[in-house]
């Protein structure tokens, strides 16, 4: 299994983290260990995967992914591969060879960087949408252009293998990991990509990521204690700031003409007949 195949493993794993899937790699299919990349399967309890990715809304209770980085070509091989690891992964799940598990809880997942187009003229491809294709090749099997998903939300674990600078990046901001031990995968990825020169993950990237993804284990408190005042302020309108004082702490050190000319009328009627209240107790 090449580097880009295991980051991209480990990352599916962090995707499906706390949903009723479990994900396993680099399954061994026979005694010769023939690798299949990836099987999502779905659990008996857990929650569904949310946000879902492009292309990964009718999930069945296996599915079975192959995947080509930006550096491989996804030809007709492959899927018949992919097809062949589906018959034998079936065999190992289902009770005996007499009694397969139904092909409806089977599904087929070919993942790649880039566009198939050799594909095009021997099997034909089918476009369900941006970046996900439908062909059959002996089975039918859903083909997820990973270059190709939209810069949105729910695909910003797409993005993160787009090989695409700005999509990545994209990726990097939006995607929100699930499991802190796997922030390793994240940032091995990002040196691959400059190691590539597809794009550059500075020491002072890696810095910000590290630290905003650790911050919230601080308190307030701690997160605040090397800010100067001003520091603190930064964001915050005079409104916002004022509305989280009382009148009475508004014009505590003021003098009498800075109160008139900050303050309404109403505001200093309101004040005096509170005193006024207070007196008379």
């Amino acid at each position: 299994m090449t580097d880009w195949h295991r980051l991209f493993g480990m990352a599916l794993t962090d995707l499906f983290t706390n949903t009723k899937y479990q994900v396993e790699l680099e399954k061994d299919l026979s005694i010769q260990q023939q690798f299949l990349d990836v099987v999502i399967i779905e659990q008996a309890a857990g929650p569904p995967l949310t946000p879902v990715p492009d292309g990964l809304e009718n999930l069945a209770k296996h599915n079975l992914l192959t995947y080509k980085s930006f550096q491989e070509t996804l030809n007709q091989w492959a899927l018949k591969e992919l097809v062949g690891h589906y018959t034998t992964y079936r065999k190992l799940v289902s009770p005996d060879l007499n009694h397969l598990l139904p092909e409806a809880e089977f599904r087929l997942y070919a993942a790649t960087t880039r566009y198939p187009v050799n594909l095009e003229k021997p099997l034909g491809l089918t476009k369900r949408q941006t970046g996900v294709y439908d062909v059959k090749c002996c089975h039918p099997i859903r083909i997820l252009v990973l270059g190709e998903f939209p810069q949105t939300p729910n695909n910003a674990f797409w993005q993160l293998f787009s090989a695409n600078a700005a999509k990545v990046s994209y990726g990097r901001k939006n995607y929100q990991w699930r499991q802190p031990r796997l922030s390793s995968v994240r940032n091995e990825l990002f040196n691959y990509y400059n190691l590539e020169g597809i794009m550059s993950y500075t020491a002072d990237d890696f810095v910000k990521d590290y630290t905003k993804k650790y911050l919230q284990v601080l308190s307030v408190e701690e997160r605040l204690a090397d800010l100067s005042p001003d520091q603190r302020l930064q964001g915050l309108s005079p409104d916002e700031v004022l509305q989280r004082f009382s009148p009475d702490q508004r014009l505590q050190g003021l003098s009498p003409d800075e109160v008139l000319q900050h303050w309404s009328p109403d505001d200093i009627e309101a004040y005096l007949s509170k005193l006024k209240s207070q007196r008379s107790h």
